[in-house]
């Protein structure tokens, strides 16, 4: 009974933080253009970062986690680099030229990158119906995408997009080992120092940036260093920590529906035909690869 009640809360901690990262993360894409408003590309990721990195910074000195194995930093690293740094160059820089509806149909390539390079690399068994869902997940996707009117032109931007999601599918296959010795929100905090650190020559320029960048911009900044870094890195990880790699990043095809919903509730932006089709596909393609799960 003990058991069964603690497998319970596990599960309901699961849930949870999978929902405040996808919550999270389904309101970054809009986050970003408005702090390119004010901030150069580079800029906005620096400050982003910089934010984030004070309180995970306070979080390693007070907690004093042991150092990683010498076989263990590079996946450390990996985080900071990939994760952080490159993750959030690429993805920037691709967002001043690709819309909203395409980036996200193409920043959707990552779960099926992470469910090949799981079973190539840890060993996952990714079976047929979770085959289907993903495909049924990421067809709904792309109607999102076409439902918004945005023409899908891949340009340098997608291409750039496209090596956002595969920083990202790296990063979650290298450092899911890391969660046999080391907790979760350990990982998350060393990845937004690491990432912080890589990114700092980007911070000054940032600071005289901020100096004239609208109240938007700055609120835009400060925002995406707290809720899609600071806070959702962590839930991320937990979620990572308690699932298989590539079922895990499966469930990032909610985030599209989800921001979709947001863009409705709260800048009255209605969805079109195609677009609420799509995130029916989306969300149904992610029940369909739990099903079996339950």
């Amino acid at each position: 009974m003990v058991f069964e009640t603690r497998k319970s809360a596990e599960s309901g901690t699961t849930w949870l933080a999978l929902a405040i990262t996808i919550g999270a993360w389904a309101s970054a894409f809009p986050a970003i253009r408005a702090g390119l408003g004010g901030f150069g590309p580079l800029e906005l990721g620096a400050a982003r970062f910089a934010i984030a990195a004070l309180p995970a910074a306070l979080f390693l000195l007070i907690t004093r986690p042991g150092l990683p194995r010498w076989g263990e930093a590079w996946r450390f690293v990996t985080g900071g680099l990939f994760f952080v740094c490159l993750y959030t160059i690429l993805l920037n820089f691709g967002e001043q030229t690709v819309t909203a509806g395409p980036a996200s149909f193409i920043i959707n390539v990552n779960p099926i990158i992470t469910a090949l390079l799981a079973i190539a690399l840890l060993g996952e068994r990714f079976g047929l119906w979770s085959w289907a869902g993903t495909l049924l997940s990421f067809l709904g996707i792309g109607l999102i995408a076409l439902g918004e009117g945005s023409a899908m032109q891949f340009d340098w931007g997608a291409l750039l997009i496209l090596g956002a999601a595969l920083c990202n599918s790296i990063t979650t296959v290298v450092q899911k080992p890391l969660f046999k010795t080391h907790k979760p929100l350990t990982v998350s905090a060393s990845n937004m120092v690491l990432g912080a650190l890589f990114l700092a020559p980007a911070l000054p320029n940032a600071w005289v940036q901020s100096a004239s960048a609208s109240s938007e911009a700055l609120f835009a900044a400060i925002y995406l260093g707290v809720v899609p870094s600071l806070v959702a890195y962590g839930s991320w990880a937990i979620v990572l920590s308690r699932l298989p790699a590539s079922r895990a990043s499966n469930f990032m095809y909610c985030v599209p529906p989800v921001a979709t919903l947001l863009g409705f509730l709260w800048l009255g932006e209605v969805p079109s035909v195609l677009g609420i089709a799509g995130g029916v596909l989306a969300l149904g393609g992610v029940a369909l690869v739990n099903l079996k799960r339950a």
